[in-house]
């Protein structure tokens, strides 16, 4: 790839991020489907997908997808990289299509045409990067007054939630746990951003280990991530999948394009036009993400009165997704 320019780099190695993380969401839930046919699924605390060697793979292509996706940051704007997330959400629909008989709807290809070219207008209309000649020059825009402004903005608004809201509606507002989760997220992708550049620096010559300013954003991602993973865990253990998935998705990259804006001041010299239809071309990518999670995840509720028992086979309804035994309160339908 040494011909080639910086973004065109990151957009080759951020869809192919997309692909294995896609594809890694598949492979381990094929793995869960075994273990659970096998042994206790892990919907009831069971552990038995550990021993699948599908489930492993899952994690490994997984562990690969982020590797490539921290990568591709270090090449491209974060504008550019992070709406590019949503060709994974493709890659693990039309997967699930073939290999988990999970049908994909009419509106649900509306969903992935919409993602597809709303991705193209980004990659043709993305600015051009300038990188950092010292993780210096990185802590320089990280201390500009605008981002500083952005930082205290964020971190008051997570205390906030923290410790006056999620006590009171977190268990029934998703925009609690999510709210968390993304504007820790965006300050998790600039600090890795500065790392990845750091990293790249070093790599070229130009150390970069003995700046504090190195340890300080590796500090900082190692906290936010972890922050980050503790709330998504708890919005994906309250709330439905169907629903965390296009929420978070929305915000967290919302919130990352506003906090790469701001610091790396990634729209700096580009005209109107182009920024405009940057934006145009996430809204059309974010518009299909919620499209096709909405139709893919759509199910017709059972008849009233009826009782679902699954059995071993992919014949039957996905166990890992539903409870053992669906039924209905008879005072539901009971007229007097």
């Amino acid at each position: 790839m040494g011909g080639l320019s910086d973004n065109l780099k990151g957009v080759i190695v951020a869809v192919a991020s997309s692909a294995f993380i896609g594809s890694s969401f598949i492979l381990k839930k094929k793995g869960l489907k075994r273990g659970g046919i096998s042994g206790i699924r892990a919907g009831v605390g069971g552990y038995t997908y550990l021993l699948e060697p599908l489930w492993w793979a899952g994690m490994i292509t997984m562990i690969i997808g982020e590797i490539a996706n921290f990568v591709a940051y270090i090449y491209a704007p974060a504008v550019l990289v992070t709406p590019l997330g949503a060709l994974s959400i493709i890659v693990s629909a039309c997967l699930a299509h073939f290999l988990l008989k999970e049908r994909i709807r009419k509106m649900g290809i509306v969903g992935c045409v919409s993602c597809i070219v709303g991705s193209v207008v980004i990659v043709i209309h993305a600015p051009q990067e300038e990188t950092p000649s010292s993780v210096q020059d990185i802590w320089t825009l990280a201390t500009q007054p605008a981002f500083l402004v952005y930082v205290v903005a964020s971190l008051s608004t997570v205390l906030a939630l923290v410790l006056h809201f999620e006590p009171r509606y977190g268990q029934t507002n998703i925009l609690v746990y999510l709210g968390i989760c993304s504007l820790m997220g965006s300050l998790t992708v600039v600090s890795i951003k500065a790392i990845g550049i750091a990293i790249k620096l070093t790599l070229d010559g130009i150390s970069q280990i003995a700046y504090p300013q190195t340890w300080f954003f590796v500090t900082v991602a190692a906290i936010c991530v972890i922050t980050q993973l503790i709330y998504l865990n708890k919005a994906l253990d309250t709330f439905n999948t169907a629903l965390v998935s296009p929420v978070y998705y929305v915000m967290f990259t919302t919130l990352t394009i506003i906090a790469s804006v701001i610091m790396f001041k990634d729209w700096s010299g580009q005209n109107a036009g182009s920024i405009a239809s940057e934006i145009c071309g996430f809204i059309t990518v974010l518009s299909g993400t919620i499209i096709l999670h909405v139709t893919r995840e759509q199910e017709s509720p059972p008849p009233a009165g009826t009782v679902t028992w699954f059995i071993n086979g992919d014949s039957m309804k996905n166990p890992e997704d539903e409870p053992l035994i669906t039924h209905r309160r008879v005072d539901e339908y009971y007229e007097p």
